[in-house]
């Protein structure tokens, strides 16, 4: 496995020079046509401008013939180039941004989670906005380039009409770039403050999404909303004030511009007032000085858009050098062994013990949920084992010492609240398309009745998280996954809660026949499945304190009676 330790950090500035030398090609192609398409635009007022000062004096046909030629040429470019240059620019932008989205979602899918400190609704915006707007760089450069050449053009053609234009041209658009750069640095902050509030809007509104039945369920709903409004509010106000911002520097930009072209506008006028220059020159001037206001204006956006780039790239490097949670190790366990917990103290347990041989089905009765859910985070290695003492072991292997693939292929542990997904039935349960078990796991999750409802079978539409679901259907639906998987290893976590008695009598003993052989924990409070298992763990206080079959258990333990009885 290829651990986060393996690669190289990526800062925000190495983000972007990544992309930029990725994308070296497409861009110096870009840059070639998109600097053609400016020429060409400057070359119109100067062609406009030699037309006036020698068609129209010598009056002749052909040379009025080849001066429309010339523009037709002239205008054939500017279209061209612009329509091939942008295509190609746009491609590798679209491209350059589709590989840090997905860079991104692999660092957040990777089953090794990394400490950066972000919610998943945070890391979904680094994944979309920002990996967008990083992308951005690589039509930022070529433009800029571009940009350039016309004013450098523009500065020759008048400077060779008078050098006063040419310096009055270079020595604007110097100022201009000065105090723009200036402004861009706070456009820069506030872009980065305005993407970490919309980004921490989207993990709020996620996790509502998430807790939304619940929170309905126990009134919770209305101070959530109250909650999520106010992270919204802030990221609302400032998004004005980055608009805010882009509006002045906006507006900044086109009066600079504008004044730099009436200044060459009306120097160029004196001057050919005072006969330095001729009629043929101050329509060239003219014309450049109406045309040099669109590269000016590409030319004066650009440091905003290197900001607004390298602010998302830093976001990325949140996530892209953030370290992993643990550190695998290269071991894989043997095939269809035994599970052992060894003196594990987390959270809610202290010095719990116990062992399932291979092949074993056992239940474990956990009187305190909070006892409940650390395991399962445990055996789910979402708990990274430097975190807990003791140790746990797959056939004879600490867990810290195996791969996390490994452990997956081996071991399978299924969340009481196991997520669905859009898709169909048959996706939500196989979703690789390889597993040969899916009509057995359908039988055994009794998830028949769900799909004789439908024409369709399994191939019915699921909504996201399941909305056209009932939540024991949603409950049934992720045990056949966690069946259909058909892992050496099966621990389940209250698989029945949302199952009527009578289901969960059947459910109980088709994954004690479905299961034979295989090992399986079952962490639950259910009387038909503690009935079912070969034999029953009772957890209580951090520890195991009891241990035979429900029977057994039932007849002899006052407190087992108790909790489990319905």
């Amino acid at each position: 496995m290829k651990t986060p330790d393996a690669q190289r950090p990526r800062p925000g500035s190495d983000i972007l020079k990544t992309a930029l030398r990725r994308n070296i090609g497409a861009m110096a192609g870009g840059t070639v046509l998109m600097g053609l398409y400016q020429a060409g635009e400057t070359a119109f007022p100067i062609a406009l401008g030699l037309i006036v000062e020698h068609t129209m004096q010598d009056r002749s046909p052909g040379a009025l013939a080849l001066s429309i030629g010339v523009l037709a040429v002239i205008i054939t470019t500017v279209s061209l180039s612009w329509r091939f240059g942008m295509r190609i620019l746009q491609k590798a932008n679209t491209t350059e941004a589709h590989h840090w989205r997905v860079r991104v979602a692999d660092c957040g899918l990777e089953p090794v989670a990394r400490d950066a400190g972000l919610k998943s609704g945070e890391v979904l915006t680094i994944a979309t906005e920002d990996a967008d707007q990083t992308a951005d760089i690589i039509e930022v450069v070529p433009l800029l380039i571009s940009s350039l050449v016309a004013v450098l053009v523009a500065a020759v053609a008048l400077g060779l009409a008078d050098i006063r234009l040419g310096l009055l041209v270079i020595v604007g658009t110097a100022l201009i770039l000065s105090v723009l750069s200036v402004m861009s640095k706070r456009i820069g902050s506030s872009t980065r403050e305005q993407q970490a509030r919309v980004a921490r809007a989207g993990a709020k509104v996620a996790d509502l999404i998430t807790g939304l039945r619940p929170l309905h369920g126990f009134g919770g709903n209305h101070a959530a909303f109250r909650s999520y409004r106010k992270v919204s509010t802030e990221a609302k106000h400032q998004a004005i004030t980055v608009a805010g911002v882009n509006g002045a520097y906006a507006g900044t930009a086109m009066a600079l511009n504008a004044a730099l072209a009436a200044g060459v506008t009306l120097t160029a006028g004196r001057l050919a007032f005072e006969g330095r220059i001729t009629v043929g020159e101050l329509v060239m001037a003219v014309g450049l000085a109406q045309f040099i206001m669109e590269p000016l204006k590409l030319f004066s956006d650009m440091p905003k858009y290197v900001m607004m780039a390298r602010a998302s790239a830093e976001r990325m490097a949140l996530v892209l050098t953030a370290p992993p949670v643990a550190t695998p190790g290269p071991e894989r366990p043997a095939a269809g062994g035994d599970l052992e917990i060894d003196c594990v103290r987390y959270g809610a347990l202290r010095d719990l013990k116990f062992q399932v041989p291979a092949g074993e089905f056992v239940a474990i009765a956990v009187y305190q949920p909070r006892a409940a859910a650390d395991l399962a985070a445990i055996l789910a290695v979402r708990v990274p084992p430097h975190a807990y003492e003791g140790a746990v072991r797959i056939s004879g292997e600490e867990l810290a010492a195996l791969s996390i693939e490994a452990v997956r292929e081996h071991m399978l542990v299924n969340p009481y609240d196991g997520e669905i997904f859009a898709g169909t039935l048959r996706t939500n349960i196989d979703p690789s398309g390889t597993s040969r078990t899916v009509e057995a796991a359908v039988e055994a999750s009794m998830l028949t009745d769900v799909v004789a409802l439908h024409r369709e079978g399994l191939d019915h539409g699921v909504r996201d998280r399941g909305a056209n679901l009932s939540g024991g259907q949603r409950q049934r639906l992720s045990l056949a996954r966690a069946l259909a998987a058909d892992s050496d290893i099966l621990v389940l976590h209250d698989p029945t809660t949302a199952v009527d008695a009578v289901t969960e009598q059947i459910v109980a003993r088709n994954i004690a026949e479905l299961r034979r052989g295989r090992t399986t924990v079952v962490i639950t409070s259910s009387p038909a499945l503690l009935d079912a298992a070969d034999r029953v763990l009772v957890l209580d206080d951090g520890v195991i304190t009891a241990e035979d079959t429900h029977r057994n258990l039932l007849a002899g333990d006052e407190n087992y009676c108790l909790a489990v009885a319905r």
